[in-house]
């Protein structure tokens, strides 16, 4: 690495660091303002209540991260070009994007990074300050909601399913009624009716059952079992046990894996699909609005209009936090698709930022 290289590289980095302290301690002061009072009030342990805000650490640094990175590439970029540094780079031949490329390589390390930061950290840190607040604070027990009724879904082979009521601490089924569809003239070509399922070694076993089939939607057949396994539910109670975890509190493949049960069961999952796909484009905000402090580096020291570029940069993080919300909203509400809101912020705000970088250039 040139000395130029390490020597802008360890100004950033240092500056980052400030500003991530500062920015750790104000949440922190902030978060205990507003909400220690109510934590006081339930007879909380002390050793738990500090702990509880401790855990928010993560998640204030995951959430103000394009902020912190912005800053540090903000005052870095006013030094070089308040001290004449960046004209004497300049000078000596050396591009505005050679000049600033360790940055562009910090922040994609530091972007993939923050992923593996939301992936790994935050999910068990969210997970146990929930714990804390239910179950050590507010003396609540924390559990997967077990007990659920008229569940409507549609699985494989066109089977329509309906259960009346699912007993997710005995693992029984209450009023089961499956339907066969033909595949190409939607008619009805089996109905399985029962009266109770449970779940025995990893087996559906159905009590009072009725297996009836048609031909051309006309009943040509009726059996009657007392208790008959059946194969047609592609289900297990684990997937009709809805998660008492929010998405932030389960990493990628948790979350992954929550979504395909939800799938099963027919419950709506748009706004976990958006979620999932946040996951991997929020870090990388990181890397995009780092990009559009490179323009301050252009300017002249007795520029006036480094003040003007030092606040248009900030206002482009606050529109980009913005449109991220946004989108999520609309991704939320089926809008628009969950790849498309949570990548459509990181594709406008990227080319405006390349736009800003090659205006620098010239």
């Amino acid at each position: 690495m040139r000395l130029l290289d390490k020597y802008i590289l360890w100004e950033y980095i240092k500056v980052l660091l400030i500003i991530l302290f500062s920015f750790s301690v104000l949440f922190l002061v902030v978060d205990i303002s507003d909400r220690l009072p109510r934590l006081l009030s339930k007879d909380g342990e002390a050793n738990d209540i500090i702990m509880y805000f401790l855990l928010r650490i993560p998640y204030l640094v995951l959430l103000s991260s394009p902020v912190m990175v912005l800053l540090a590439g903000l005052f870095l970029m006013n030094n070089l070009s308040k001290y004449n540094e960046s004209v004497a780079i300049r000078s000596a031949g050396i591009s505005i994007l050679r000049m600033v490329s360790p940055l562009l390589w910090f922040g994609l390390i530091f972007s993939i990074l923050i992923m593996f930061v939301g992936d790994l950290v935050l999910p068990k840190a969210e997970d146990y300050r929930n714990y804390i607040y239910k179950e050590k604070i507010k003396h609540q027990k924390v559990e997967d909601k077990k007990m659920r009724s008229q569940i409507h879904y549609f699985g494989s082979d066109n089977n329509l399913y309906y259960i009346g009521f699912f007993d997710g601490y005995r693992n029984d089924l209450k009023t089961i009624d499956i339907t066969t569809f033909h595949n190409e003239t939607g008619e009805i070509t089996k109905k399985i009716t029962a009266t109770q399922a449970s779940w025995i070694n990893d087996e559906w076993v159905f009590q009072d059952c009725y297996i009836r089939t048609f031909d051309k939607g006309i009943l040509i057949g009726m059996e009657h079992y007392d208790e008959k396994i059946i194969k047609e539910i592609d289900v297990s109670p684990i997937d009709f046990i809805k998660s008492a975890k929010s998405p932030m509190s389960m990493n990628f493949f948790e979350l992954k894996q929550y979504i395909e049960r939800l799938k099963k069961v027919g419950e709506k999952h748009s706004k976990e699909l958006v979620e999932l796909n946040l996951k991997v484009s929020f870090p990388f905000a990181n890397l995009i609005i780092l990009l559009f402090s490179i323009p301050l580096v252009s300017t002249s020291s007795r520029s006036r209009g480094r003040g003007l570029i030092f606040g248009i940069g900030l206002l482009v993080c606050f529109l980009y936090l913005s449109a991220l919300r946004i989108c999520q909203s609309l991704g939320y509400n089926e809008v628009l698709s969950p790849m498309l809101a949570a990548w459509l912020p990181n594709a406008v705000f990227s080319t405006l930022g390349i736009f800003f970088v090659v205006k620098a250039e010239v």
